[in-house]
């Protein structure tokens, strides 16, 4: 037994049973701490009325609301297998999809636009699912903190936070990846608290168990969204670690320690990656008919999907002069080389023609391959002789619904300065010299053919010697939010100047089949993280959206209106519970103070109470995970450069409710120890959390008309039942 006051033990029978524990070997005495009494029948409550929140007037309203216009269309297209794209990995919407399947939704609803009705389609399996998600979330928290903390009052006041927080309730009930991506990641957390818990067992049926979990709910995660990539850090932080623990354990072979090296390579990389990639697998084996999402992919990939006019079709493999064609640019995303009848706005270069790359499948694709110095007319003629493109020829490209050919000058481009304007100019294909572009294939030598398809040109205009390229920005509204083409004097081989010929049509040629162009799965996986990345980084707000930056979501600063906007509309407003979120900030500052604190009269020596040592672990360990949980879930988004929205920041916010209830629980058992007799101090400190978890109840009282849905005045109005609930300006019900 170890000496009063923190002497050390003796050598033998304790390293002997920490080697043997280490080894695998049962646990020897003492043993691991049990749960609280009345853990389970707490359980049980808080689960229920989890369920009964989320649950709670769930068909209400019986219209699409916010980016269910998305997710429910997204689904749709999974039950219809119709190809699309989503800057988000597909187990989301793969899993709303299944859902909308099994309980009989047909997939024929069209979700325009926010406000449809539903009508007579089945849409509460998908919404049922995501409460269903949304509601495991509490005592999945629950059970984190009670493995953390060993505190029933800790678990059960981080469940009463989560409950009676309207924001987790409104992002619960609606079809959106948010509550799918929040369960996969409290399902890792917990795995992972749980899987510590078995450190003294390791090889165990247990271990093994929440560790493969771990990595299951890591996978969960990644394939919803991409910031469940914060999860995975979190993860392998914890498992750097556990490892560099272990590592100084002299009492554990090399050996042993190689096999924990490869049980967490095993459980946490290479399963998470193969379900990961599984996910992929079944995305794309499901989505095998031509939809909307075609456009941003490879004319490679486009060439598998049923109804795609490159699918199971013959063109003519060399290109001839008199050929309409569509040219697609080779950077990820780039676009099909487009222009339409709409000019340049005053003040942005030459006033001509617009010209930008279009990611959609359109007519305002199509140009004609015409020789620079003659028409082309007659060449079409059936009896006139075919006369192929060569490396190095001089063309003009003639759009064909405009008549006017694809032009640039010395005018500065839209968005890139010292890149030169793109233009469509002329009439009935007569123009001027700036119309030449002298066509090249990369790696060919002059004279050869060019193969559609397969072949990588450059366009380099005559006069200016600059090269037609995509920039991959997006023009404002003038350009209808299409990439801006650009034609850039930097002479470089890069995917924004190269391009290759898709669609092609010559009734003079013969075709030949497209089999050849079938790409690998590793291809489509590469590409389709590309496209998903560059998408990502691309988004913009859509008109009258409310966006918001990382300061305003602890504060609770602005909310989210996910339905109506007037006295007649139901309205549901996305916002947290007030005292519950200024309680979590409130109580980030007061952990790091009793951290801080805490750390510090460690490392000086104060001697401690058995229960004060207790309390230090639970502080420093348990809510030292927490907490640095929390930084990872949020102070990444300072450093995006893409659009933001409040509802971003909810996974962080379950890791702020469970530092409240593990602090305040430390706080108060810290504060009633100094209380007697030993009656008072209970009473203290179960008065304490008792008055937390009435006043979150209190407060949910008062604010759950955002979540539940409300009809008739505003909150402005004395009547409204939301009357003088509007304590900042910012909040908009």
């Amino acid at each position: 037994m170890p000496a009063a006051g923190g002497g050390r033990a003796g050598p033998g029978p304790l390293r002997q049973r920490g080697a043997r524990r280490l080894q695998g070997a049962p646990p020897a005495s003492p043993p691991a701490p049990r749960p609280p009494a009345g853990w389970r029948a707490a359980l049980g409550l808080v689960t229920v009325l989890s369920f009964a929140s989320r649950f709670h007037r769930l068909p209400e309203p019986p219209h699409v609301c916010w980016d269910e216009t998305h997710f429910g269309k997204m689904g749709s297209y999974y039950i219809n297998r119709t190809f699309f794209f989503d800057v988000h990995p597909p187990l989301g919407k793969m899993l709303i999809g299944l859902a909308g399947y099994l309980s009989g939704y047909d997939g024929t609803f069209p979700f325009q636009k926010p406000g449809d009705r539903y009508e007579q389609h089945n849409y509460m399996g998908m919404r049922g699912f995501c409460a269903f998600l949304g509601s495991c979330l509490v005592p999945f928290a629950y059970l984190t903190v009670l493995e953390l903390s060993k505190s029933l009052p800790a678990a059960l006041l981080t469940a009463f936070i989560l409950i009676f927080d309207t924001g987790c309730i409104t992002l619960s009930q609606y079809i959106l990846l948010d509550p799918i991506l929040m369960f996969f990641l409290m399902g890792a957390v917990l795995s992972m608290v749980k899987s510590n818990s078995c450190a003294d067992r390791p090889f165990s049926a247990s271990w093994w168990l929440w560790l493969s979990l771990t990595g299951v709910n890591l996978a969960g995660a990644m394939g919803v969204k991409f910031v469940g990539l914060f999860v995975v850090l979190l993860v392998g932080l914890n498992t750097i670690h556990d490892l560099w623990d272990l590592l100084g354990n002299l009492s554990l072979s090399l050996v042993m320690f190689g096999k924990h090296f490869l049980a967490r390579v095993l459980c946490l990389i290479v399963l998470p990656l193969t379900l990961y990639v599984a996910m992929f697998a079944v995305h794309f084996a499901v989505l095998n008919k031509s939809g909307p999402g075609d456009g941003f992919f490879s004319s490679a990939f486009q060439s598998q999907l049923i109804g795609n006019n490159l699918h199971n079709v013959s063109i003519p493999e060399h290109l001839a002069y008199g050929s309409v064609v569509t040219m697609k640019n080779l950077r990820m995303a780039g676009g099909y080389l487009h222009s339409h009848w709409h000019l340049y706005p005053e003040g942005v270069g030459a006033r001509q023609q617009q010209v930008t790359a279009y990611l959609h499948k359109d007519l305002n694709n199509l140009w004609i391959i015409k020789k620079h110095d003659s028409d082309t007319a007659d060449l079409l003629d059936s009896s006139s002789p075919v006369e192929f493109v060569r490396h190095g020829d001089i063309i003009r490209l003639e759009h064909k619904e405009t008549s006017r050919n694809l032009h640039s000058h010395q005018h500065e481009a839209p968005l890139t300065r010292k890149h030169f304007q793109v233009t469509g100019y002329g009439i009935n294909g007569t123009g001027d010299s700036n119309d030449f572009w002298r066509i090249e294939v990369v790696g060919r030598r002059a004279g050869k053919l060019i193969k559609v398809l397969r072949s990588r040109v450059r366009l380099t205009h005559v006069a200016t010697g600059c090269i037609l390229g995509s920039s991959g920005k997006t023009l404002p509204k003038w350009g209808w939010e299409q990439v801006e083409v650009t034609c850039t004097p930097y002479v470089k081989d890069t995917p924004n100047s190269l391009w290759n010929f898709e669609d092609h049509i010559n009734p003079k040629l013969p075709n030949i089949s497209l089999d050849v162009l079938k790409p690998s799965f590793a291809e489509i996986l590469l590409e389709s993280h590309m496209v998903m990345i560059r998408g990502n980084s691309g988004l913009k707000p859509k008109d009258n959206e409310v966006t918001s930056k990382p300061w305003h979501w602890p504060i609770n600063y602005q909310g989210l209106r996910f339905s109506g906007v007037n006295e007649t509309d139901y309205r549901v407003y996305l916002l947290g519970n007030p005292v519950v979120w200024w309680l979590n900030l409130f109580t980030i500052g007061l952990y790091l103070l009793i951290a801080i604190s805490t750390a510090v009269a460690l490392k000086r020596g104060v001697q401690l109470t058995s229960e004060l040592k207790e309390l230090s672990r639970v502080v420093l360990c348990g809510g030292g995970q927490v907490a640095l949980g929390w930084l990872l879930h949020y102070l990444p988004f300072f450093m995006m450069g893409r659009v933001l929205y409040f509802h971003h920041y909810f996974p962080a916010m379950l890791f702020s409710s469970m530092l409240t209830g593990i602090t305040w629980d430390t706080l108060l058992k810290f504060f009633s120890r100094f209380l007697s007799p030993t009656t008072t101090a209970r009473k203290v400190y179960g008065g304490g959390i008792l008055a937390l978890i009435l006043l979150i109840t209190y407060s949910f009282y008062l604010f759950h008309p955002l979540s539940y849905g409300m009809i008739g005045p505003m909150a402005s109005d004395p009547s409204s039942p939301m009357a003088g609930l509007r304590w900042m300006d910012s909040w908009e019900f």
